[in-house]
């Protein structure tokens, strides 16, 4: 069989790039369908090029990945999360800056699954790698840390991930992020929500809503999920017909844009239930459960 022409293997190298950079582009307005087909599409053509096994093939398998993560198709981004992360090894060795990349991946993917203690110690190998690489002040090191915060939430030791929180939303304030102050303020919401502090889970939430609006659009997945923690904060207070109202908007992006059986609508769909049921109880017996909610807030890590 004769190697193809270089004109040829430029063509093809050309196509994979323009799908790849067009599946993330999907991936970030939340249309996962299409962006599923392209990243296929372009991890064919790459292998069909370098091979099964070579490190120009990671870069593609992480993001597609991600999208798995975001759409709900768990075990496809899990199988593409270990690919990665065994060819990354391979070729690097264990201490390269870009294994932290996919074990940070690996711990938020746990998270999204409910997997805090499978998580954390990934999340947690992340920060370990990226530190030893860069030092502690790089902004990837505070990434890797508010991630593994995220874990930290999920098995209740909020004493460690609260203080992470807050420093990470000085230094993105510092550095005009806005997308991650909105990450950042949605998950420090969360605790404050936890902790009875609900006027400063409010303000936190509000903001964190209002950024990503403007920075992903109003019917994005991610607005969504701040949408749902804004509506379980608001019935936490009373505020019933508020909260049905930003429940069911969060309802109507969920159900256009992730799997029937993804986490976070079936998380929605419970929470507007739960609403549903309290709203019909007499005023004088809600008062009592007000600050008691078992029901589920959702961070992004």
């Amino acid at each position: 069989m004769n190697p193809p022409k270089p004109e040829a293997l430029s063509a093809t190298i050309e196509r994979i790039e323009s799908l790849h950079a067009h599946a993330n582009h999907l991936r970030e307005q939340g249309q996962y369908a299409p962006a599923r087909s392209a990243f296929e599409q372009a991890l064919k053509l790459a292998e069909s090029v370098v091979g099964v096994d070579a490190l120009a093939l990671v870069p593609l398998l992480n993001n597609r990945a991600v999208l798995g993560k975001y759409s709900g198709d768990f075990d496809a981004a899990q199988a593409c999360y270990e690919r990665a992360l065994s060819i990354a090894e391979r070729h690097l060795g264990p201490e390269h800056e870009q294994l932290a990349t996919l074990y940070h991946n690996l711990g938020g993917l746990a998270h999204a699954r409910g997997d805090f203690e499978r998580g954390e110690p990934l999340a947690r190998r992340a920060v370990e790698i990226r530190e030893q690489a860069l030092g502690p002040s790089h902004p990837f090191v505070l990434a890797d840390q508010v991630a593994w915060a995220g874990l930290l939430d999920g098995l209740k030791r909020f004493d460690e991930s609260e203080p992470i929180y807050r420093r990470a939303l000085a230094v993105y304030e510092a550095l005009g992020d806005d997308a991650e102050i909105a990450v950042t303020l949605n998950n420090l919401a969360t605790i404050c929500a936890g902790r009875g502090a609900l006027d400063e889970a409010l303000s936190h939430y509000q903001r964190a809503l209002a950024l990503k609006e403007q920075l992903l659009g109003p019917q994005h997945p991610d607005v969504a999920l701040t949408l749902n923690n804004l509506g379980l904060l608001r019935k936490r207070q009373g505020e019933f017909s508020e909260a049905a109202q930003l429940y069911r908007r969060a309802l109507s992006i969920f159900e256009q844009t992730l799997h029937a059986e993804h986490p976070r609508l079936k998380t929605c769909r419970a929470n507007y239930a739960k609403l549903e049921l309290a709203a019909k109880k007499p005023a004088g017996a809600r008062v009592g459960n007000r600050h008691n909610s078992k029901s589920t807030a959702t961070k992004r890590n």
